[in-house]
């Protein structure tokens, strides 16, 4: 398909424009989706206000070799208009895409770790994304959403992946005590990733409302966090302790505060970002045989199948969502609510809506 689209291109921090750029071309592996809707996240709002961080609008990234203005966009569901010719049968239908592209040849992905791919890059990161009226992908990485599933419920099925990749990385089991550390965007993801498996899940969070979503989503208890909420007082409060425990903040103390709620041989898993130097001493993660996981993305090929049919069964868009804008209201409908702390819940981007 030739012509041109309308796409949302970072080219500065604070200085993303929507414009018109050639519809890209798809390769024999390739497929062209007519975005749906794509998703925004704290990931796009930190690259808009504070980056480059990830997107190479300087420096070509090693994997894609791309570098420059870059449209943003790795959450995105869609409709197929065109497909290579080794992916005609995806031709004409509605698909997730995972966006994060693998090799397939390294060491990693031959174990099945797609995710810690030698070459591994994001559409929408690391080279142009669903932020726009089309997106090229690789047809390995999308997945078709089921008829039942709407369009609103499929588009959150990325970031309810990487969220299923961190219980999977835990190994949750039928009877555990959970407790999430910090109910943003990921710490939801991780609370619905959990129906159905059984655990019995605390959310901890400073804010009311959000509690109120894990409850929604089915957290069984719910621990208001104040500012005199010390790891001694946690453990205090806390003293048998949960079986795994969650940090999704990546505040400074995160981690200190999920080591002291964890149990005699219990699990950590470190989900949150935290580029500042913490202060943790180890002596009592050694003596208690403390798990420690870390998690990262998602693997495609188990994970987002799973995400498309858990939002499936069971629906959770009119819980985590919290509003759908326009491409010409990217910026102050979407990042800039993300990035001042006014979003509630998932804010998706139709690229149709005038």
């Amino acid at each position: 398909m030739e012509g041109l689209m309308r796409a949302g291109v970072l080219h500065q921090p604070h200085d993303l424009r929507v414009e018109e750029v050639s519809i890209p071309t798809v390769g024999p592996d390739d497929v062209l989706i007519r975005v749906r809707f794509n998703g925004l996240c704290g990931t796009d709002s930190t690259e808009y206000t504070k980056g480059p961080m990830m997107v190479p609008l300087n420096v070509a990234h090693p994997g894609s070799g791309h570098v420059g203005p870059t449209t943003l966009g790795h959450e995105f569901i869609g409709e197929v208009v065109e497909a290579g010719v080794n992916a005609q049968a995806m031709m004409g239908k509605r698909l997730a895409c995972g966006a994060g592209v693998s090799c397939g040849t390294c060491p990693r992905c031959r174990q099945g770790r797609t995710n810690l791919c030698e070459r591994y890059y994001t559409l929408g990161l690391s080279i142009h994304g669903g932020l726009a009226e089309y997106v090229a992908a690789p047809a390995a990485i999308c997945v078709e959403i089921p008829a039942e599933c709407s369009d609103e419920n499929a588009a959150l099925a990325q970031p309810l992946a990487v969220g299923i990749h961190s219980v999977r990385r835990a190994n949750v089991q039928p009877g555990q005590r959970v407790a999430l550390l910090g109910m943003g965007a990921i710490g939801s993801f991780i609370c619905a990733s959990l129906i159905g498996r059984g655990a019995v899940v605390t959310a901890m969070d400073i804010d009311e409302s959000r509690l109120d979503v894990a409850t929604r989503l089915g957290a069984q208890n719910t621990h208001l966090l104040s500012r005199s909420d010390t790891s001694a007082t946690l453990t205090e409060k806390f003293s048998d302790g949960f079986d795994v425990v969650f940090e999704t903040s990546g505040v400074d103390g995160g981690a200190e505060r999920a080591y002291a709620l964890t149990a005699l041989g219990g699990t950590v898993v470190l989900v949150g970002l935290n580029k500042n130097p913490q202060s943790l001493v180890l002596a009592g993660v050694v003596l208690r045989e403390i798990n420690t996981i870390t998690t990262v993305a998602h693997v495609c090929a188990t994970d987002l199948p799973e995400a498309l049919e858990l939002l499936t069964k069971h629906p959770l868009a009119d819980i985590l969502l919290d509003r759908v804008v326009s491409l010409d209201d990217v910026v102050e409908g979407g990042l800039e609510r993300l990035a001042t702390g006014q979003a509630t819940g998932k804010i998706l981007v139709d690229p149709r809506r005038a």
